[in-house]
């Protein structure tokens, strides 16, 4: 079958899509239920409809639109990805899943095909965990791993909850109706930038995912005691934002201790009180990331930063307060999605490389209600998550490509 992708539709597309931003281009800001936000679903329900896409919203307003199969009672083969965006972000980030998939099901169209198996493409609500505290917020709810009632408590910076923000935003009804019924899918696929550099610096065309790292995220709070910096000696302070400086190291430490380049571990949030230059912190509040493929190796690191925890505290005489926030469960790539998509490059006659997503997505939680499966783009440098963040339109046009292949194979 061949296949045509419209890649200046989909390059047009991502520009028109970026401009729905809170922040100055060419950065893009995209909080989740923000007006700006609120836009670009209609703009993209708007292209689902136009390709002749039954559209359906969901309670906490994952979006999904379906090209209907002959063979409706069938689990359905479903790709998508997300379009929320940190502060200060790039274009590429889940919008070419988004918008790349609706091509692939555009481009098979065009070629005649007719799927057996419908067809639905996806925008998860909230992959970023900017507003709420917790990415992947849509599709946990999917997956049934994030209960409802804990789901309708979490609150944004504000103090406003979900259920009071996504009722604001026109998303009501009951948040247990969000989970997918067993069988729903047969299979998920998501089209993404590597965001990593390995594949432009190898010069391969597309990368096969095999495993998708996942995270745990500790929240941990120090308290020291405060003081005059010049009143209180340095032997009697009991120096909050010290402790946390000697424990951010330890994570760091505690990470390298494995051994193995797909353990990491990032302190990437440090709230100090009262934050004046002259006066001793006596709080400190710290967020850890740590990721692995493996998750025992990954707690084996957890336990090591909780083991220096207690250490630090005892030695600086602070008290000092862990909270385990997720500790999520490693995805690994069905086989048969991953031929899928192998047979598919080979087709187009696409290098390609197997390896693993150290980033995490939706389809980490996606399969835990069906086989899963992830493509790669080059990325420029392999950034993301800032303004100049960068896939050619070539290489989005081979994204698209393939997965229209894979998603005709699926779909058969």
């Amino acid at each position: 079958m061949n296949i045509h992708v419209d890649v200046n539709r989909i390059i047009a597309e991502l520009d028109q899509l970026a401009g729905f931003s809170g922040g100055e281009p060419p950065g893009v800001t995209r909080i989740v239920f923000t007006p700006d936000d609120m836009r670009a679903r209609g703009f993209l329900k708007a292209k689902f409809a136009e390709a002749g896409l039954d559209v359906r919203e969901d309670p906490v307003g994952n979006t999904f639109a379906r090209w209907h199969g002959t063979a409706r009672d069938l689990p359905a083969i479903a790709t998508g990805s997300h379009m929320d965006a940190i502060p200060n972000s790039g274009r590429f980030d889940g919008t070419v899943g988004v918008l790349g998939g609706l091509e692939a099901i555009r481009a098979l169209q065009t070629a005649g095909y007719q799927p057996r198996r419908s067809i639905e493409l996806v925008l998860f609500t909230s992959e970023e965990p900017t507003r709420f505290g917790l990415g992947c917020l849509g599709s946990r709810l999917l997956a049934g791993v994030l209960a409802p009632e804990q789901a309708s408590l979490l609150r944004d910076s504000e103090g406003s909850t979900l259920d009071e923000v996504r009722s604001a935003a026109g998303f009501h009804g009951n948040l247990e109706e969000v989970k997918l019924p067993e069988g729903y899918y047969e299979a998920f696929l998501e089209l993404h930038i590597e965001q990593g550099p390995s594949l432009e610096r190898e010069g391969i065309a597309l990368g096969v995912v095999t495993d998708i790292a996942a995270p745990a995220s500790l929240r941990i709070a120090i308290e020291g005691e405060g003081g005059h910096a010049g009143a209180v000696l340095m032997p009697e302070r009991r120096d909050a934002l010290t402790a946390a400086a000697e424990l951010i190291l330890g994570v760091e430490s505690a990470a390298l201790s494995t051994g193995v380049m797909d353990t990491v571990a990032t302190t990437g949030i440090c709230d100090v009180f009262p934050g004046a230059v002259n006066s001793v912190p006596s709080r400190v509040k710290l967020e850890i990331d740590v990721r692995d493929v493996e998750a025992e190796r990954r707690n084996v690191v957890l336990g090591l930063v909780e083991q220096a925890a207690r250490t630090i505290a005892d030695k600086r005489g602070v008290k000092v307060h862990t909270e385990l926030l997720n500790a999520d469960p490693p995805a690994r790539c069905a086989q048969f999605i991953i031929n899928a998509l192998v047979q598919s490059c080979a087709k187009e006659k696409y290098t390609h490389k197997e390896m693993i997503s150290r980033a995490y997505h939706d389809s980490l939680f996606m399969a835990r209600v069906t086989p899963v499966g992830m493509l790669f783009i080059p990325c420029r440098n392999g950034v993301s998550h800032r303004p100049d963040e960068y896939s050619a339109p070539e290489s989005i046009g081979d994204g698209a490509r393939v997965l229209a292949h894979a998603l005709a194979d699926l779909a058969a």
